[in-house]
């Protein structure tokens, strides 16, 4: 898997569809405790469509590469690191697609970096208060200490715990193998668990509803797929959200909970491809 030093933290990623693309890359950021694998079956098909796709592995607890040291976690760094992300790869006018954390940080980032993005695709994610939404206030709470993180990941290696309301359960329909994979790095490297417990700490209720009053100079394109089974992000937020932007788009997708790259990955393939066939590469 092909790496990149950006001047916080090394990131590794997964790249696949042609070098040669007609269309903008599309660049996926996920959210914590889960890894690039979130978004493989999007990003496959998305490459048979001839779309260029860029997967990193962002350091929020299932990565495997610690952050420099002296590096303190938090939202606003994560931008930055997909903002050099995005500089270094040399990735100009890029479809920018989030999920749950990884949503607000896009939020956080057209915000700060808007000319980095050429047009942005939302599925369910954080917004406005919800940063994060009940009941995960009460899991990163939990989590904001390493050894914590160490006492509350070991039991959760029981598929029941793991699946439970306050794991993986109101997420995704249930792959035992992958939920259990991404909770691996920070049970056996303690560097790992400092980096989540130390991001955890920096998370902050208000952290995007600042940001929420700036989203409508955003103008490009922004799609939101949203899994209306999500308990979570529920769909009265998805269209709170679309309605910030002034160019956006909302599909609503009935049968598919927060990770819809999971659940209803050609929803998410449909949509991206559909605004990036819009915006050929300069």
């Amino acid at each position: 898997m092909p790496q990149v030093a950006l001047e916080h933290a090394t990131i590794d990623y997964r790249v696949t569809g042609p070098e040669d693309s007609p269309h903008p890359p599309v660049v996926f950021v996920h959210g914590a405790l889960v890894d690039r694998r979130l978004w493989d079956p999007v990003a496959d098909g998305l490459a048979r469509l001839g779309f260029r796709c860029y997967l990193p592995n962002w350091p929020l607890g299932s990565h495997t590469i610690p952050v420099n040291d002296n590096v303190l976690l938090s939202p606003d760094a994560v931008t930055v690191m997909i903002r050099d992300f995005l500089d270094a790869l040399g990735l100009a006018d890029a479809t920018l697609v989030g999920n749950d954390t990884g949503g607000g940080l896009c939020q956080l980032l057209v915000d700060a970096y808007p000319d980095r993005v050429g047009r942005l695709v939302l599925t369910n994610c954080d917004a406005f208060e919800k940063f994060p939404p009940f009941p995960f206030t009460l899991v990163f709470a939990l989590l904001r200490g390493p050894m914590t993180i160490k006492l509350l990941f070991e039991p959760m290696r029981l598929k029941a715990l793991r699946h439970s309301p306050l794991g993986f359960g109101m997420l995704v329909k249930p792959d035992p193998v992958l939920t259990d994979s991404w909770l691996e790095p920070a049970r056996r490297d303690a560097r790992i668990r400092k980096d989540l417990a130390t991001l955890l700490r920096a998370v902050a209720k208000t952290d995007l509803t600042d940001v929420a009053t700036r989203l409508p100079r955003f103008t490009k394109p922004v799609t939101l797929v949203w899994g209306q089974r999500d308990r979570a992000f529920t769909p009265a937020l998805g269209r709170r959200l679309a309605a910030l932007f002034p160019n956006s788009t909302l599909i609503e997708v009935p049968d598919a909970r927060t990770f819809v790259s999971l659940d209803a990955p050609t929803s998410v393939i449909d949509a991206v491809a559909t605004v990036g066939a819009n915006s050929p590469r300069p």
